[in-house]
């Protein structure tokens, strides 16, 4: 992967983790740059941590609490722990309780509150990837848990468009992603082509088509 200085945060967002600091990151660049490429090195680099991994989907992006609702149902076990006014928003959030619409903020404090139970017990790496489909009161949530995160032994890394795709974190670290060098450009489209191709017509697909891949 052609991608060190990248490598290099992600590894030490994941030792940081590991060694009970949390962390959050948004990996923002241009569609076809390679941050699912990024995602699935981090993925793989916290094999030691616990992983949830979740996309934004475009199709639900009107339904409240969808994208939260992937993220937090593996961990809805741990919902005991949670103070009574939390869990319930939360569980009404989720529409597992009956009642009117939660309180956003005591429903950020619940998604906050159970990613912080499992980093007790593991150290624990959130992945979401499309974060610019989020709908906006999962993101407006996730945003709210990533600027509250401390020392819970929890990552949580959004990949998006751009931050102007998604206002809502604006203000947490990001990882900004840039097609490759012309010249890493070249050398990565020749190593997957079969056969010899003409110099010329290497370097006129990378000028036409600007790749933006991770090998």
């Amino acid at each position: 992967m052609n991608r060190l200085a990248e490598c290099e945060v992600l590894d030490g967002l994941v030792e940081a983790v590991r060694l009970g600091k949390s962390q959050a990151l948004v990996v923002c660049g241009e569609p076809g740059v390679g941050k699912t490429a990024l995602l699935e090195y981090l993925v793989g680099r916290a094999s030691a941590c616990r992983v949830i991994r979740i996309a934004g989907v475009q199709s639900e992006m009107e339904l409240a609490f969808a994208g939260l609702h992937q993220l937090c149902a593996p961990l809805l076990g741990r919902d005991e722990a949670l103070p009574g006014p939390q869990r319930e928003a939360l569980r009404t959030a989720f529409g597992l309780g009956a009642g009117p619409a939660p309180d956003r903020f005591l429903v950020g404090l619940a998604a906050l509150g159970l990613l912080a139970e499992e980093g007790r017990e593991r150290a624990l790496v959130c992945v979401v990837d499309d974060a610019q489909w989020l709908d906006r009161t999962s993101t407006q949530a996730l945003a709210f848990v990533a600027r509250r995160l401390v020392a819970e032994s929890v990552g949580l890394v959004f990949a998006a468009r751009g931050s102007e795709q998604v206002p809502d974190l604006v203000g947490v670290t990001q990882l900004k992603v840039a097609g490759l060098p012309h010249t890493e450009a070249r050398a990565l489209l020749g190593s997957v082509l079969r056969g010899r191709l003409d110099e010329r017509v290497l370097d006129r697909v990378v000028a036409e088509t600007r790749v933006r891949v991770v090998k």
